[in-house]
């Protein structure tokens, strides 16, 4: 079993900033990726933030220049240091960890999700 969790979530004023978390334990034998969506309520998952293990990076146009993905491959563990944080970056913030595990099985697990709230 491989568990993902992430923090650091909560309320911040337009323009302030926040750091997420994300740690993913368990039966993992590596991480191939790991990254961030969002969701605002009634629709699909957006990608934010993605991060391979060799470190390579993709980020949504929308985020581009303000939020910054980095991750431990020792401790499997990542953040998201989100800056210039605006009203529209508001909803609930996903991690997920692509896993190949130490029974040799490839799956995505997901976190149960942090709340961010921009609002002044």
């Amino acid at each position: 079993q491989v568990q993902v969790v992430e923090s650091g979530g909560g309320l911040v004023q337009p323009g302030g900033s926040l750091r997420l978390f994300c740690a993913a334990s368990g039966s993992i034998y590596s991480i191939f990726s790991m990254g961030w969506y969002r969701r605002v309520p009634g629709k699909e998952r957006d990608m934010v933030a993605t991060i391979t293990c060799s470190g390579t990076t993709d980020y949504a146009d929308a985020v581009k220049g303000r939020f910054a993905i980095s991750r431990d491959n020792a401790e499997n563990t990542m953040y998201l240091q989100m800056n210039s944080l605006k009203p529209e970056d508001t909803p609930v913030y996903y991690c997920y960890a692509a896993v190949r595990t130490r029974e040799m099985t490839y799956n995505t697990y997901w976190g149960p999700g942090t709340q961010v709230t921009v609002s002044s």
